[in-house]
């Protein structure tokens, strides 16, 4: 149509005036680093955030299966039964106490849980994340304990090491805490990653935790489940096929801080990467304004030749797209590029000005995760194009009521 072949010659034309050009020009790239960056920082983030999920479920379960407040549960036949449920691949029985390691003058608070070695490798990444000893030698009556990083760095034991492992128990009367204690050998060491894990986790066999704590059965049941995103609903069904009031908990709920205060972060940068976008389209506003008053004689002889008021909004609204518009595209190419080498490009830039973005001496994650999330694109392109739409109405609509008569009385 005529109004859009006009609006797009305005878009490229420079007889409107330095300033103008060089607005419209400031307004286009403003557009497209606003969405370049929010596409490229939102990708890291995901990255960031895929591979804190990854490291924080290697060693926990999908799913956790634990008695209620009736207790008895028989777990042998309720691991049969959550086995055979649809999508479940791997269960595993465990025992977990609140402990105090102790190695001489050193003494550290742990999580003691008691796992079946064969099974528990089926649950998580134990095995891959053990960097001395293997998991296997957590025999029934070895009395061997498997540490994190962490843990064991604090305690300054190593592999063939013993410590004292302490366990708090009610006495008989039911009026106080009894401890009790046992020596356990250091048979390997892991490292995950998460302090979580690292500084808190402890390993020993379920058959020496059960002796230890003097309990005939395990705690409940870990899960693992062939889809890590339908854990919520299927671990709701597996419990109610196992029966017996189970309490479930699913991956999700356990580490609902984390990914919390990921999501918050995401949002707060989205927002002040939007301000970016938004300064850019009040930069178009600017120079639409400013193109308006210098096409006022062009606007007037539009109007005498017949062209009727939408037709100018047409124009001015065509200019405005192309500018907005093609901010955004240049933008979501530039932000794609960016986001799918951002590794490389980190790197480079620590070769080029021989710093360390992330030590390996300080960060477990020594590079940068990069995930790219059709909807986030899909949601910043369609933000970026209203804005900027939003941002031609008004001068569109001054152009429209420009008076030929008031325009052409000097000319």
């Amino acid at each position: 149509r005529l109004e859009a072949f006009i609006g797009w010659r305005y878009a490229r034309t420079r007889k409107a005036g330095l300033a103008v050009s060089v607005i419209t020009l400031a307004s286009l790239v403003g557009v497209a680093l606003g969405v370049a960056a929010m596409i490229t920082i939102l990708s890291v983030m995901n990255g960031f955030e895929a591979e804190l999920r990854d490291r924080l479920v290697s060693l926990s379960a999908h799913a956790t299966l634990a008695a209620g407040e009736a207790g008895g549960m028989d777990w042998a036949a309720a691991a049969g039964r959550a086995a055979g449920q649809p999508g479940v691949s791997a269960v595993a029985p465990f025992l977990e106490r609140q402990a105090l390691l102790v190695n001489g003058n050193a003494m550290n608070g742990a999580m003691l849980r008691g796992i079946e070695p064969g099974a528990e490798s089926t649950i998580g990444s134990i095995q891959r994340s053990m960097v001395e000893g293997e998991l296997g030698q957590l025999t029934p009556g070895s009395n061997r304990i498997v540490l994190g990083r962490v843990l064991a760095f604090e305690l300054g034991v190593a592999v063939g090491d013993s410590l004292t492992v302490m366990i708090p128990e009610p006495s008989p009367a039911g009026t106080d805490i009894v401890p009790r204690i046992r020596s356990f050998t250091v048979a390997g060491v892991f490292e995950v990653g998460v302090q979580d894990h690292d500084g808190v986790l402890a390993l020993v066999n379920i058959a020496d935790a059960e002796a230890f704590a003097d309990q005939p059965r395990p705690d409940g049941l870990r899960l693992r489940f062939a889809d890590l995103y339908a854990a919520p609903r299927l671990a709701r069904e597996v419990a109610r096929a196992v029966g017996g009031g189970v309490r479930v908990r699913d991956w999700t709920e356990e580490n609902a801080t984390y990914f919390r205060a990921i999501r918050l972060e995401k949002t707060m940068m989205t927002l002040m990467l939007a301000l970016v976008v938004a300064v850019a389209a009040f930069n178009i506003v600017a120079s639409l304004v400013m193109v308006v008053r210098a096409k006022r004689t062009d606007i007037a002889i539009l109007r005498t030749l017949g062209m009727r008021p939408r037709g100018i909004v047409l124009v001015f609204l065509v200019q405005g797209l192309v500018i907005g518009w093609g901010g955004a595209l240049i933008g979501i190419g530039l932000g794609l590029l960016l986001a799918a080498n951002a590794e490389q490009i980190v790197a480079f830039l620590q070769q080029a000005l021989h710093f360390q973005l992330f030590s390996a001496d300080v960060y477990y994650v020594t590079r940068i995760p990069s995930l790219v999330r059709t909807t986030d694109v899909v949601a910043i392109g369609l933000a970026a194009f209203l804005l900027t739409l939003l941002a031609t109405i008004y001068p569109a609509l001054r152009a429209a009521r420009t008076e030929p008569a008031e325009a052409l009385r000097y000319e």
